[in-house]
């Protein structure tokens, strides 16, 4: 095979991208950033009228984009998710999983319905869906792109509160280690990324509480969305066809190493 120089495209028209976590914060802009690139994208999320707002924002932009109502932690719905979006712009040929949620607390207050909570939408619900993906791109014999979006909280955790965040964030590393093994052999690339603090509806909303916390960072700053475009792209575009099974940690060396 003769390659081209250099050997590296962006390009996504013809693909259809689900992407869970679409109505706000990374969600937002990874829905947005692959519509640009030309992949048909579907809008999951509990928030119906936010990614209608942004399926809106994206058909005036010139992209396609089909807003879907979904809990992840709820198997039936992510389940049929995958199978209404095929219908409606195609098989699924890119997964995000972005979706989760925080805790915030220290291991011993947390109540038995939190716990299944962060563990539904941070873990399971990653892992159900990356499978029924996989299942129809296995049955179809076509190649596909999956990226969990994890945390760099899943390498450094200070013993304040959020231990189960950092579990399941640790664990969605390892979930992409392992469905890569099994699926490589299938065309379907599997990696994660880790973000550090990174500007958010729920970021934002903490810093308010607590206070302005890049100043504890080595470079005073938070990330903003946009800084995670080249990032995203780069592993859901054919320029990765050779990268599976890896994590990039996005943040700014915010975290001890």
């Amino acid at each position: 095979m003769t390659y081209p120089t250099p050997n590296f495209s962006i390009d996504l028209t013809g693909q259809t991208a689900l992407v869970t976590g679409a109505s706000s914060g990374l969600g937002r802009r990874f829905a947005l950033t692959l519509a640009a690139a030309g992949a048909k994208v579907a809008l999951a999320a509990r928030r119906l009228d936010k990614l209608e707002a942004l399926s809106e924002e994206i058909r005036a932009a010139g992209g396609v984009a089909q807003p879907f109502a979904v809990d992840v932690t709820d198997a039936d719905q992510l389940i049929a998710v995958v199978g209404r979006a095929e219908a409606t712009l195609g098989p699924v040929t890119i997964l995000v999983n972005n979706a989760g949620i925080p805790d915030a607390q220290r291991a011993t207050k947390m109540s038995t319905d939190l716990i299944d909570r962060v563990i539904g939408a941070n873990l399971r619900g990653p892992y159900i869906l990356s499978c029924e993906v996989a299942r129809r791109l296995i049955a179809l014999k076509l190649p596909g792109r999956m990226v969990n979006i994890s945390s760099a909280g899943a390498y450094d955790y200070d013993g304040n509160g959020s231990a189960l965040y950092s579990i399941t964030k640790a664990a969605l590393i390892r979930m992409t280690e392992a469905l890569a093994i099994e699926w490589a052999t299938f065309g379907i690339n599997v990696n994660a990324i880790a973000p550090g603090a990174f500007h958010s509806e729920m970021m934002d909303g903490m810093i308010a509480r607590i206070g302005d916390i890049s100043e504890n960072f080595r470079r005073k700053r938070m990330g903003d969305p946009a800084q995670l475009d080249s990032t995203l792209l780069f592993l859901v575009s054919p320029s990765s066809e050779f990268v599976t099974g890896t994590c990039v940690r996005a943040d700014d060396a915010q975290h001890n190493r």
